[in-house]
C-alpha cells in the first residue's frame, strides 16, 4: 500500500464519519432522533419516580403538564391510584438530622406505606 491509498481510505472514512454526524444533528434538531423532541428542552411528559413494591409490581408517578399521577403497573392492567395531582415545585434540599426510632416520617412516606401494606394483604 503506498500513501497516497491511505489518503484516499482516510478521506473517505472521514467523509463518511461526517454525513453521520451532519445527519444525527438535523435528526435531533427536527425531532426525528429517538428521545428528542422538537419542541427542545420543554417536556411535557416525564417519569418522576419508579418503586418496586415485589417481583411482579411496581408504583410509578408520571408527570404531565405540571400534573402528577401515581400507576400501579404489574399483573394484567395497569391501575391509577392517584391522578391530577399538582407537581410541587422544586424545593431546595437541606441536610436533615439522623431518624429516630420510631419517627413514622412525612406524611406522603406513611401514604405510600399503606398502599404497600394493601397491595401485600390483597396479594395475600
Amino acid at each position: 500500500m503506498d500513501f497516497s491509498e491511505i489518503f484516499r481510505f482516510v478521506a473517505a472514512l472521514a467523509f463518511i464519519l461526517g454525513l453521520i454526524g451532519v445527519c444525527a444533528i438535523l435528526a435531533r434538531r427536527f425531532g426525528l432522533a429517538p428521545g428528542a423532541s422538537a419542541l427542545g428542552s420543554h417536556r411535557r411528559l416525564g417519569i418522576v419516580e419508579v418503586k418496586p413494591i415485589d417481583a411482579k409490581h411496581r408504583l410509578v408517578l408520571v408527570r404531565r403538564d405540571g400534573k402528577e399521577h401515581l400507576v400501579l403497573m404489574g399483573g394484567d392492567t395497569p391501575l391509577l391510584l392517584e391522578g391530577g395531582i399538582d407537581a410541587p415545585e422544586p424545593a431546595v434540599v437541606e441536610p436533615s438530622a439522623p431518624q429516630q426510632p420510631g419517627f413514622a416520617g412525612p406524611a406522603h412516606v406513611v401514604q405510600f406505606q399503606r398502599i404497600v401494606d394493601f397491595i401485600k394483604e390483597r396479594r395475600a
